[in-house]
């Protein structure tokens, strides 16, 4: 089983520790291209409408002056570096070693700036959306999904993909539809569905610890997801089509 996930917008800064090492990151075949965003990223930080281009506000001014020295900045595992509502829910420092170890394996975040992410790799803190249309090498998503094909579907085998990515992120890599669901979330408000981004955040992140610490096999099949699903959650299953993988749909009351 694989567990896609989105980067949080917000991230906590390490204080200590070397710099990122490309060549100690999971799917070294990026490394060409994340050093591409890398450059460009940098170039974009130090001009004048850097927040425009990155579509941030003023009072996010350190956000985007850190990613002026992110070849220096001290590093971290990933799970460390992304907070925020998906990664508190999922609550990694709550694990048991056991469940540490199947974190670290099965989940792998797609990042407008690393393009894929282990989940333990060591990283910086940066400020970068994948909506963003980064001058040098353009809107993010086309730009990853010209690369992540091959090292994302080499890395799921013919496991079950199991896909919490916001639909922004989902652009980036379109995994195979017979060996995949995506999770959405909907909440009951007067007897009708409506999606509210941060329950479906949350949701998603509490989804993900449940599958990484339940006992019992992982899910091997969409049908085998919803009944793991069904454990916690009111659940229903969209089956894939030729073109689109299966919907794992949670109804919040």
């Amino acid at each position: 089983m694989l567990i896609l996930l989105p980067p949080s917008e917000g991230k906590s800064a390490a204080r200590t520790g070397g710099p990122v090492r490309l060549e100690e990151l999971h799917f070294a075949g990026l490394n060409d291209a994340r050093r591409a965003v890398l450059a460009a990223l940098k170039t974009v930080s130090g001009a004048d409408d850097a927040h425009a281009v990155l579509g941030v506000g003023a009072s996010l001014i350190e956000d985007v002056q850190r990613n002026l020295v992110l070849d220096v900045a001290p590093a971290a595992p990933a799970h460390d570096v992304y907070s925020g509502v998906l990664y508190d829910a999922l609550g990694y420092a709550r694990m048991t070693p056991v469940q540490k170890r199947k974190a670290r394996e099965q989940c792998v975040v797609v990042s407008a700036l690393w393009g894929a992410l282990g989940f333990g790799d060591r990283i910086p803190a940066y400020r970068l959306s994948m909506s963003v249309d980064l001058p040098g090498t353009g809107r993010l998503a086309s730009y990853w999904k010209k690369h992540l094909a091959v090292p994302l579907g080499e890395h799921a085998g013919a496991g079950l993909i199991v896909d919490c990515r916001s639909s922004t992120y989902a652009a980036a890599w379109t995994p195979p539809p017979q060996q995949s669901a995506a999770v959405n979330v909907f909440q009951l408000r007067g007897g009708r569905r409506t999606v509210v981004s941060h329950f479906a955040k949350h949701t998603r992140g509490e989804f993900a610890r449940h599958l990484l610490t339940r006992r019992g096999a992982a899910p091997a099949t969409p049908a085998a997801l919803l009944a793991a699903a069904r454990e916690k959650w009111s659940a229903e299953l969209e089956p894939a089509t030729a073109r689109k993988p299966a919907q794992l749909n949670i109804v919040l009351d």
